[in-house]
C-alpha cells in the first residue's frame, strides 16, 4: 500500500503521463489508486481514529446535494468522479503514514518531486521552453502541466513543501544536509520565478511563524515587516500590493459577489463548480469558494477539515508527557515536536497561499492533511496522552466558528471596499 500510494504522488506531482508519449491515454493515476485503495482495504493499517475520515465522505456527500438542490441531479455523479479519487486517496495515505520513518520517507518523495518541477521552471526561465513542451507564460512567470499549469498552483506547491526539506536537513549526515538544504533553495527560487504574491506571503508567514514559536511574537512581527520589504524588491507584483490595484480589486469583488451567492443559497449554496455562473471570476479565496458553493453545511465540514489538522499539530507542540523525564523518552518527545513543526508550517503555507486562490478541492491539499492526520494517529499510540479527537464533542465550536469567520469575512471586505473607494 505505502509505495503504491508513494508512486500516486509522484504521478500527481509530476504527472509524466500528460507529457511522455509512452504514457499519454493510458488511465495509469487512476489504476495506481485503485490498486492502493485495495491494498488499504485487505490492510489491518486502515484507520478512522481521526475525526477528518468521518467529515471527508460527509463532505463528499454535500458536494454531491448542492449541484442536485440547484437544479443538476447529474452533477452528482460528476462530483463523485471528481472529489471521489481525492477522498480515497486521503484514506489510503493517512494510513499508510502510520510511522515517523514512513512520515519522512512521504516528505522527501514530496519535496523532490516539487523540486523536479522547480528545475523544470528553472530551465523554462532561461531557455523559454520546458521539458514538457510548456513554454514560460507571456508574463515570464513559470508554469507546469496539468493541475499545475498555473503559477499561483506552483508557489503553493513550493511553500508547502519548503519547510519539509529544510526539516529533512536535520536529520543525516552532512552531505545529505546539503542536499536538502539545496533542494530547499531550489524551492525559494522557484516561488520566486512564479512570482506568485500569495505563495511569496506564505514563504513569509511559514517563516514568521517558525520565529514566532522560537522567538516570540515581537521578534516575528519584526523581521515579517523586513521581510515583506525585501519581497516587494524581490517582485514586480508585490509591489502592487495594494486595495486599488486591478488584480486585488478583482478579488475583493470576487469575495464580495461569494458572500453574496452565501445570502442568497446559505444552506447548500450555488452548488459545487457553479461559482463563475453567477460571476466572470472565481472566488480566489478557497474559504469563500467552499461558503459560496456548498453554503454553511459544507463551509462547516470543510473548516473543521482544516481545523482539526491545525489544531492536531499544535497539541503534539504543547504538550507535555508525564513520562518527560526519562532522557528517552524525552529525546523521543523532542522529534514529535519537530515533525509536528514541520507539518504545521507546511499547513501555514498552504492555507497563506490558498487564501488567495480557489484551491478548496484541489488533491495536493487532501495529501498533505493525509500526512498530518496518519502522524498524529500514529503518534497517539506512542505517546497515549495526547488528545483522543472526537467529531461529537467539538460539533459546537465549528458551528461558532463557521459563524465567526464569515461575520469576519464580511467586515473584512467591507473594509476593503471602502478603503479601494
Amino acid at each position: 500500500m505505502f509505495p503504491l500510494i508513494l508512486l500516486y504522488l509522484v504521478l500527481t506531482i509530476i504527472r509524466p503521463q500528460e507529457y511522455m508519449a509512452a504514457f499519454v491515454g493510458i488511465p495509469i493515476l487512476p489504476v495506481v489508486l485503485i490498486a492502493a485503495f485495495l491494498c488499504w482495504l485487505a490492510s489491518n493499517a486502515k484507520t478512522f481514529a481521526a475525526p477528518q475520515f468521518v467529515i471527508l465522505p460527509i463532505f463528499l456527500l454535500v458536494l454531491m446535494i448542492s449541484v442536485v438542490v440547484n437544479g443538476w441531479f447529474g452533477g452528482a455523479l460528476d462530483q463523485f468522479e471528481k472529489f471521489g479519487p481525492i477522498a480515497i486517496a486521503f484514506f489510503v495515505f493517512a494510513a499508510a503514514c502510520n510511522t515517523q520513518q514512513r512520515v519522512k520517507i512521504a516528505m522527501a518523495v514530496f519535496v523532490l518531486c516539487s523540486v523536479v518541477l522547480a528545475i523544470h521552471g528553472i530551465q523554462q526561465a532561461r531557455t523559454g521552453m520546458g521539458w514538457t513542451g510548456v513554454p514560460i507564460s507571456e508574463d515570464g512567470r513559470i508554469q507546469y502541466i496539468g493541475i499545475f499549469n498555473d503559477p499561483n498552483d506552483l508557489g503553493l506547491l513550493f511553500a508547502t513543501a519548503l519547510p519539509m526539506s529544510v526539516y529533512l536537513s536535520t536529520l543525516r549526515g552532512l552531505m545529505l544536509r546539503l542536499f536538502w538544504l539545496a533542494c530547499a533553495a531550489l524551492l525559494f527560487y522557484g516561488t520566486y520565478l512564479t512570482n506568485s504574491r500569495g505563495a511569496l506571503l506564505a514563504v513569509l508567514v511559514v517563516a514568521g511563524v517558525y520565529v514566532w514559536y522560537r522567538r516570540g511574537f515581537i521578534t516575528a512581527g519584526t523581521l515579517g515587516v523586513v521581510g515583506l520589504a525585501c519581497m516587494k524588491l524581490l517582485s514586480s507584483r508585490m509591489e502592487d500590493l495594494d486595495p486599488d490595484e486591478e488584480s486585488a480589486s478583482g478579488r475583493v469583488n470576487a469575495w464580495y459577489e461569494g458572500l453574496h451567492m452565501f445570502l442568497s443559497h446559505p444552506v447548500f449554496g450555488v452548488g459545487a463548480g457553479n461559482f463563475t455562473e453567477y460571476n466572470d471570476l472565481t472566488a480566489h479565496n478557497s474559504f469563500v469558494l467552499v461558503l459560496a458553493e456548498t453554503g454553511f453545511v459544507g463551509y462547516m465540514l470543510w473548516l473543521a477539515f482544516v481545523g482539526y489538522s491545525f489544531w492536531m499539530m499544535l497539541t503534539v507542540l504543547r504538550h507535555k508527557p508525564d513520562d518527560i523525564d526519562d532522557p528517552a523518552r524525552a529525546k523521543a518527545w523532542q522529534s514529535e515536536q519537530r515533525m509536528a513543526l514541520t507539518l504545521l508550517l507546511s499547513l501555514c503555507g498552504l492555507f497563506s497561499a490558498a487564501f488567495f486562490l480557489s484551491r478548496s478541492y484541489t488533491v495536493v491539499m487532501y495529501l498533505l492533511a493525509a500526512m498530518v492526520v496518519g502522524y498524529y494517529v500514529s503518534a497517539r499510540q506512542r505517546f497515549p496522552g495526547l488528545r483522543l479527537f472526537k467529531l461529537a464533542s467539538n460539533g459546537w465550536l465549528w458551528f461558532s466558528a463557521s459563524a465567526g469567520s464569515i461575520a469576519g469575512f464580511f467586515v473584512l471586505v467591507a473594509v476593503l471596499l471602502r478603503v479601494s473607494t
